[in-house]
């Protein structure tokens, strides 16, 4: 009777963890992403303009037809040697919200495509995972390889979109250049900065987004862009990935800059440290 009660207890306490694990994944996905269709204030009506974009995969994570929804804005002069952009954005707010962005990008020579991960804006619904937003990137990478086979490009990522950009940048051979700004390097590292980082919670994070141990295998030059009033992922971060990638790089420091304004407080030197490190003339 013992051994029954140890066995059924055994299985029960199985059953137990597995729909715990299960409901702590689905939570850390809604932390970590915050998906949305709503850009930030009034950021969206800088999209006005731009060409929507359908991109369409089978999906190896879910077994399922996928469909993204992405914004294109052409360089202005755009010669068939323009360099193009895969945008990838952060958490919360869809892709309008970084149509200002894509802008400021699009001045310093690129044309540009930003995507929305599932989960956010017009694309296939769901709750994003680390998994679906790399596959995400990975298709719009291929989409634009279709589409401009001839012109050099280039992937950027703002905060987890670094971590996303880092991750297809590490896995592809074909791109010019790597620009990743406020990101970090792992979600278990930017948990430990907060003022309950000291709880060893760790080894329960699943989307854990490891950028530290993927940047050295980044075969493009890469700049690395980080605000020094950045108090939601420090600088320290964005130093030490810096630190822990091999090859060509840059590390920009934007005084004044917070997580939000380093691409608008320190533009000249942002584009001067595209033009050194990718060697643009």
């Amino acid at each position: 009777m013992t051994r029954r009660l140890l066995a059924f207890l055994s299985v029960l306490m199985a059953i137990v963890l597995s729909v715990g694990c299960s409901t702590l994944d689905e939570k850390q996905r809604e932390w970590i992403f915050q998906p949305s269709d709503r850009a930030w204030g009034g950021s969206a009506s800088y999209a006005e303009g731009m060409d929507h974009v359908w991109i369409e995969f089978p999906s190896s994570v879910t077994g399922e037809n996928a469909k993204l929804h992405a914004l294109w804005i052409e360089a202005e002069d755009a010669r068939p040697d323009t360099p193009v952009l895969l945008y990838l954005h952060g958490a919360r707010w869809n892709v309008e919200g970084s149509a200002g962005r894509m802008r400021r990008m699009r001045d310093m020579g690129f044309s540009v495509l930003a995507i929305d991960y599932r989960g956010f804006g017009k694309s296939t619904s769901g709750l994003p995972s680390e998994e679906k937003a790399y596959e995400d990137a990975r298709a719009a990478w291929e989409w634009l390889a279709a589409r401009y086979p001839d012109r050099p490009r280039y992937v950027f990522g703002h905060s987890l979109g670094g971590a996303i950009a880092i991750d297809l940048a590490a896995r592809v051979p074909d791109e010019q250049g790597t620009i990743v700004e406020g990101t970090f390097t792992s979600i278990p590292d930017v948990a430990s900065t907060f003022k309950w980082g000291w709880l060893p919670i760790g080894p329960l994070i699943t989307q854990r987004f490891e950028s530290i141990a993927k940047v050295g295998r980044i075969g493009s030059p890469l700049l690395v862009v980080h605000g020094d009033s950045d108090h939601l992922i420090r600088s320290e971060l964005g130093q030490r990935l810096y630190d822990a990638a091999k090859g060509r790089k840059l590390f920009l420091l934007v005084e004044g800059g917070s997580h939000h304004s380093s691409m608008v407080v320190g533009q000249a030197r942002y584009q001067e440290a595209i033009r050194q490190l990718f060697d643009w003339h």
